[in-house]
Parts: C-alpha cells; sequence; structure tokens
C-alpha cells in the first residue's frame, strides 16, 4: 500500500476559509456607501492593483498597491461632494475563473453641494485570491461624474487644450 502525505490531502484552510469574491464585493460596496478609504483599502492585497481603463478625469489610470488604493480613495472620497446613498441594479456575473467575478451596477447619491441627485452606472471584474482583491477593472462614467458634479465644462476645456 502506497504511503500518502496526509498534510497534502488537507485543503489550504487559509483558502477554505477566506471570503470569496462575492463576499469580497459586498465588503467593497459597503466602504463606498460608508466612503471609508481605510475599509476599502484593507480589502485589497498589498501588491493589488486598481485600474480604471476608461477615461476619468481627475482620476489616475491605476493604483499600484493597497497603499495607493487607500491613500487615492482617501483624497478623491475627500475632495468630493458626491455622497453615494445606494447601489442597484446589481448584477454579479460569475467567471469559469472562480476568483473572477463581473459585476454591473448604478450607485446613486446626492451632490452635497447642489442637492442634485446622481446616478452612475458602472462595470467591475474583480480578481479575489485567498479573500483579498488583487486586481480589480473599474469602468465608470468619469464624465457623468463630471456632469454631476458641475464640472463637465471645466473636464471639456481641460481635454481641449
Amino acid at each position: 500500500m502506497p504511503e500518502t502525505d496526509p498534510e497534502a490531502a488537507m485543503p489550504d484552510t487559509a483558502a477554505v476559509n477566506s471570503p470569496g469574491p462575492r463576499e469580497v464585493l459586498a465588503r467593497y460596496q459597503q466602504a463606498m456607501l460608508d466612503s471609508s478609504a481605510d475599509d476599502l483599502a484593507d480589502l485589497y492585497a498589498v501588491d493589488a492593483v486598481h485600474e480604471f481603463p476608461f477615461l476619468f478625469p481627475g482620476m489616475p489610470e491605476r493604483y499600484q498597491g493597497r497603499e495607493e488604493v487607500r491613500a487615492g480613495y482617501r483624497a478623491a472620497w475627500g475632495a468630493s461632494p458626491a455622497r453615494p446613498r445606494e447601489i442597484r441594479d446589481v448584477v454579479v456575473h460569475d467567471s469559469t475563473d472562480p476568483e473572477v467575478i463581473t459585476v454591473e451596477q448604478v450607485v446613486t447619491g446626492t451632490v452635497t453641494t447642489t442637492g442634485r441627485a446622481f446616478s452612475f452606472p458602472g462595470l467591475l471584474v474583480i480578481r479575489v485570491h485567498d479573500g483579498l482583491i488583487t486586481h480589480v477593472r473599474d469602468y465608470m462614467d468619469g464624465l457623468g461624474v463630471a456632469h454631476a458634479m458641475g464640472r463637465l465644462p471645466a473636464v471639456v476645456s481641460a481635454l481641449s487644450q
């Protein structure tokens, strides 16, 4: 009878006990609603990448690492008069890769300086490994955000130069 390594047959308890992409998404969305850069960043692996593939005036093309996510969102949310109130129309598409989900969602809320309501559609492609986000591609409607904030003329002017 061949000998087997008992540890080889045991599942990786860290992976088994780690939250999957859907659980991480729920925490991600709550951090957004709370405008908590710390709660959001704590969901990321130390070397994670968060990309913004679409033109989004005032945002970088990417954050490299957990601490850039923390600092970037702290600055963006601190400077923004937009206050998200709800994330709705959420559709989660599973992937053939169990670490990856694609999320359609609409973030709604109010611009505190004008009282104007906003509604921004977005798409996230999120990879979660061992309970932490390792990669996000964040497709947001940057021009819609600029319009809701009353900044569209300034953005158009800046893009025209």
